[in-house]
């Protein structure tokens, strides 16, 4: 058990004490401007359709763009201590990044991947006494919803909102039934939502009229001292998570559930991310780094809870990740290999970037103690995460 204290809205473990009462709100840029949403063309997929990008902007110098190709946040700009602003997350300068990527597989660089994010064992799993096939993309696994899951979709605009202390864009798309092998007609709306208090909110929902599983995800790569600025092992962790759930060399689940403590999944307190990367650990070697699902504490919850608390002590960045699903996915870009640059024209490689994936538990279909992914006429899924940006001031060497 941890003792909890609260700042602001947030809940930390007493451990994360001087982490979290060093954070301060970002300091304002030179601008004032209100919130603002802007649009603009972003290109055209090999297939012709039209994509567009939306920038949301903060009076606190925040800006997010989100593409309607995967519902896809393509940038997040933000001040470090001292106001220099830089893009936060991985990504491509053009829509031909994003489209060649998936092309190849995909690396899904921001996007809202679905319908089933993650794994499920041997593409395949069982509902109401029928099996259904979902293509294997992994291996012998079907991974993020198949060989043409949500990220590879162009969604449609459903809705736009700006007032005084908040800009929103609202995407949605119709997932036929058997798209991918899913039963059921899914009908899915994210909402990006930025505020002047620097949080960026997802809003998932969604309906089918048929029996089905639904587990969405957004797969941004975080990197606080910049994309394409290196390696991430420096920046310090702290997971709200006293479990896992172990996985074997294929990267699925056992189907049980362990303690983080005495492994090197261990984040209740913060720790670099590099401290124990290259533990020998089954749970390491396996992966190749960190690519496991923790168990949030303090879930299931319908009001989002702190599920990562990440600081970067060279830029002073600091982000906050609180969410209403039960597991959260930390992921150290272990796939990476140089074969593709983002808009600092730097090769990203492994350990450049680390994901944060909130989700349900991977495989919950083939493990029934896990929560339940089904989703039944009716019944809607609703799901938030909600990032929370500021800074940590960091010390400076006097001259």
């Amino acid at each position: 058990m941890h003792t909890f204290f609260w700042h602001g809205s947030r809940r930390f473990p007493v451990a994360g004490l001087l982490l979290a009462m060093a954070v301060v709100t970002v300091a304002h840029a030179d601008t004032t401007d209100p919130v603002t949403l802007g649009r603009a063309p972003f290109g055209t997929t090999p297939d012709g359709r039209m994509v567009d990008r939306f920038t949301l902007s903060n009076s606190h110098g925040i800006r997010v763009q989100v593409m309607t190709y995967g519902a896809t946040i393509t940038a997040i700009d933000a001040p470090d201590d001292s106001g220099h602003v830089a893009d936060i997350v991985l990504g491509f300068p053009t829509l031909e990044g994003y489209t060649r990527d998936s092309a190849r597989g995909g690396l899904f660089f921001g996007a809202t991947v679905g319908r089933v994010a993650n794994r499920i064992a041997n593409g395949a799993f069982v509902l109401d006494g029928h099996t259904y096939h979902i293509p294997r993309t992994e291996g012998t696994n079907a991974l993020h919803g198949g060989h043409r899951g949500f990220d590879k979709h162009v969604w449609t605009v459903e809705n736009t909102n700006v007032t005084a202390s908040g800009a929103s864009v609202t995407l949605k798309l119709v997932s036929p039934d058997g798209d991918e092998g899913f039963p059921g007609t899914l009908i899915t709306h994210v909402t990006f939502s930025l505020n002047d208090s620097n949080e960026l909110s997802l809003h998932y929902t969604a309906t089918t009229d048929r029996p089905t599983v639904i587990n969405l995800t957004n797969h941004s790569y975080f990197n606080l001292n910049g994309e394409g600025s290196g390696s991430i092992e420096n920046e310090v962790l702290q997971v709200n998570a006293d479990t896992f759930t172990p996985i074997n060399a294929k990267s699925l689940p056992l189907g049980t559930v362990a303690p983080v403590a005495g492994t090197p999944l261990d984040f209740r307190t913060p720790h670099r991310i590099g401290d124990r990367l290259r533990d020998t650990d089954p749970q390491m070697m396996y992966p190749h780094g960190y690519d496991q699902n923790w168990i949030i504490n303090g879930q299931l919850s319908h009001t989002p809870v702190p599920a990562a608390h990440l600081w970067d002590p060279a830029s002073g960045r600091v982000l906050d990740v609180l969410t209403t699903q039960p597991g959260l996915q930390v992921y150290t870009s272990n796939s990476l290999d140089g074969r593709y640059a983002g808009p600092a024209g730097r090769a990203y490689r492994q350990t450049d970037a680390v994901a944060l994936e909130t989700q349900h538990y991977p495989d919950s279909p083939n493990n029934p103690d896990f929560p339940s992914i089904e989703l039944r006429p009716g019944q809607t899924y609703d799901e938030i995460t909600l990032y929370r940006m500021g800074v940590q001031p960091v010390p400076r060497r006097r001259h």
